[in-house]
């Protein structure tokens, strides 16, 4: 039989991973190994050369896009509808069982899927007919609660309260919660997957029929798989059938989100016949770049083991910049893209990568100063992301009380007991007496005319706006933000969340603390109005500005998760540095360490061509001043690979004192500079005072703080 249309393409290893016999096969998959094109070319063998019919193939895939695509390369390569093959993410797939066997799976047969938005709303419903308070049991983070349960197997009855009070009552409303599904005849995403589990274990008749017919499981991404996932492929393989799954441990980067990378070990004492092939040779990067990657993801244990390395060039060596501050981050990223521009290249093979979303405003600022189209992949910009909204609104409220769409944005954000219908009393109010929404609200409340709960509700945030008002009479911008943002509730709303979405949320609020702290009005507009007004009217300005449509060239902006499964030829890695990549909260736990290094692997093999990494000494982030070491995966990699530049001639210094306080009076010593004392160790010189004797230095040390020291008395050495 003629199969080299199968195989003639693919390299050694890929050869032998799809023509590989019929048994339990991992294919662990390096980043950049062509995993995608393996398991295209392993049901073409199998349908071609095993003659296996299609209907006992059962693909899965985690997005739809992946699957399609494996559809469609697989029709392609066969030249025919390949119709019979189940192909599809594990929901659709568990959807699609429950649809064959609605009666069986204790559903109606019109049974309806809530989305996230549908499933909040009814979890708000079950609290409130609970007689529960909402502002206590937050329907966000019940319905986490409630997910999480689902993505372990566990229903309501079989979680242990442990004599946690708080506990028991989220398994309560759990309980409830459920008992509202099945009379509404509906179930969320998490639920498809596990009554489908329930579906096959509890069905044996229809577990064996599914078992003889998918003889022929594969799995892509497996690295990625929670608990339940994992067990509803284990039901299916059964005893007797083929699986062949591919993943890679080194790219297990959600474990925030249920995803186990100690599946593919459990994999493998599971399926103790298992036969591990690596894809190690890279198709993506140059040389110097999988050095890079290789050397800093060779720092975490307990690795199945890979090596990635590629028949191409080395390629360029990685640029190191450390920059005095994220401006001049951001000014020397922009410059260097620019230049490339400039070369005839395309802003759309240039990717900016950071950890935090938040970090994504500084380089929105200068992008937008340079008129350079941008676009922001897998979120929002700035300014529009929901939580910066409503900042702004609560400013703006502030700042004048006869704004009805920020009243209306924020009146029970967070939420405080104003619901629907007393919002619609308001709204009518001030429509037939042609005021404003707060004039309506006062008028109602003298007026006793809503429930003694509406009025109460509607009253404390009435005070709680004026005692706000109050309070930032008379102080700076940032703090009138500061202010606004913890005496609003809404840090403290977003803190009883814990999902990695609520955090990062805190961490753009914060950031909008540093946002007014560097803004600054131009003197014509100065003249036309206060500093408030106009930072409101930049962010509205800020927000108005479109992002760059997808079939533009612009420049890519992304979080180093979202980042994932793409590659660009240039690739900018910022920030890198100790407490914010890696980031605070996995500093001192070794498996989140271990997950915050997979990511850097991941960011650095993005990159085809060029990879330049950054940090800064200062940084503003989160309205606080930092200055943070680099980054241990900086030392992680190779000296020999990386080129240290330097700029320090040609950007501005941070300006701390007068310009006639030479260099002289000063000992040598500059800002900036790193020095070493004989007690305190390393430092950075962050500022002067007085001259001659008199003398003195202000030092950030690494493990000692910050101290004043008499320049003549100090014996410092300037590294």
């Amino acid at each position: 039989m003629d199969v080299s249309n199968i195989l003639n393409d693919l390299n050694e290893v890929q050869r032998e991973a799809v023509s590989a016999p019929d048994r339990s096969l991992l294919v662990l998959a390096g980043a950049g190994s062509g995993k995608t094109r393996v398991l295209v070319h392993r049901i073409s063998w199998l349908t071609t050369v095993e003659n296996v019919s299609p209907y006992s193939i059962l693909a899965v895939t985690f997005t739809n896009k992946a699957s399609a695509e494996m559809r469609q390369r697989v029709e392609k390569m066969q030249s025919q509808s390949m119709a019979g093959i189940w192909v599809g993410t594990f929901h659709g797939l568990a959807h699609r069982l429950l649809r064959s066997h609605w009666q069986q799976a204790g559903l109606v047969q019109s049974f309806q899927i809530l989305d996230s938005d549908d499933q909040l709303r009814l979890v708000k419903r079950v609290i409130l007919a609970l007689e529960l308070d909402d502002t206590q049991w937050q329907p966000k983070q019940v319905r986490g609660f409630i997910n999480a349960c689902k993505d372990e197997g566990d229903r309501p009855q079989h979680i242990a309260d442990n004599g946690d009070p708080v506990r028991r009552q989220l398994v309560r409303i759990y309980s409830a919660y459920e008992a509202a599904c099945k009379r509404a005849g509906v179930i969320d995403f998490a639920e498809m997957l596990l009554r489908s589990l329930e579906l096959l274990r509890d069905n044996k008749d229809l577990l064996a029929h599914y078992q003889q017919r998918f003889r022929h499981i594969l799995v892509d991404e497996f690295q990625d798989t929670n608990a339940i996932q994992y067990a509803w492929v284990r039901l299916l393989v059964g005893k007797d059938n083929n699986i062949f799954v591919v993943g890679d441990d080194d790219q297990a980067i959600y474990g925030w989100r249920g995803a186990r990378v100690e599946n593919l070990q459990k994999f493998r004492k599971d399926f103790p016949q298992t036969r591990i092939i690596k894809l190690e040779q890279n198709y993506r990067s140059t040389a110097t770049i999988l050095s890079a990657a290789n050397a800093v993801i060779g720092n975490n244990g307990d690795r199945l083991g890979k090596r990635l390395w590629t028949a191409g060039s080395d390629g360029q060596p990685i640029t190191y910049y450390q920059a005095y501050n994220e401006f001049d981050e951001a000014r020397f990223i922009i410059d260097k893209i620019k230049q490339w521009v400039s070369d005839g290249e395309l802003r759309a093979d240039v990717a900016i990568l950071y950890r935090s979303n938040a970090q994504s405003r500084v380089f929105e600022q200068t992008l937008n100063a340079e008129q350079i189209p941008y676009r922001i992949y897998g979120g929002l910009r700035y300014f529009d992301r929901a939580e910066i909204k409503d900042c702004i609104a609560y400013l703006r409220l502030m700042n004048n009380v006869l704004d009805d769409t920020a009243f209306e944005r924020i009146v029970n954000v967070p939420a405080r007991g104003i619901g629907g219908r007393t919002l619609e009393i308001v709204r009518e109010r001030a429509k037939t007496a042609e005021i404003t929404m707060w004039q309506a609200a006062e008028q109602l409340i003298k007026e006793k005319a809503l429930t003694a709960r509406a009025a109460n509700a509607l009253q404390s945030f009435l005070d709680l706006m004026a005692e706000m008002q109050a309070a930032c009479i008379d102080v700076e911008l940032h703090e009138k933000v500061e202010h606004v943002i913890h005496q609003s509730g809404l840090i403290e709303h977003h803190e009883k969340d814990k999902s990695e979405k609520s955090e990062q949320r805190i961490e753009n609020m914060e950031e909008l603390v540093g946002a007014a702290k560097n803004f600054t009005v131009a003197e014509d507009e100065a003249q036309d109005m206060d500093k408030i007004t106009a930072f409101l009217t930049y962010a509205v300005l800020e927000s108005g500005e479109g992002q760059a449509q997808e079939w533009e060239d612009c420049v890519q902006m992304m979080t180093l998760h979202s980042a994932k499964g793409l590659e660009f030829k240039q690739v900018y890695i910022c920030g890198v540095e100790e407490g914010l990549f890696p980031h605070q909260r996995s500093i001192e736990d070794a498996s989140r360490l271990e997950e915050e290094r997979r990511l850097c692997y991941v960011g650095i093999t993005r990159a085809r061509e060029q990879l330049t990494i950054t940090n800064a000494e200062h940084r503003q982030l989160y309205g606080r001043d930092t200055y943070p070491r680099a980054s241990r995966f900086i030392s992680e990699i190779p000296a020999e690979l990386v080129a240290d530049v330097r700029l320090r001639t040609q950007v501005s210094e941070p300006q701390y004192v007068s310009d006639d306080l030479c260099e002289n009076e000063t000992g040598g010593f500059q800002i900036g500079q790193r020095v070493m004392h004989p007690k305190f160790g390393e430092g950075m010189v962050l500022n002067f005072e007085g001259s001659g004797a008199h003398a003195r230095l202000e030092v950030n040390f690494e493990f000692e703080g910050t101290k004043w020291l008499v320049i003549s008395y100090a014996n410092l050495s300037i590294l």
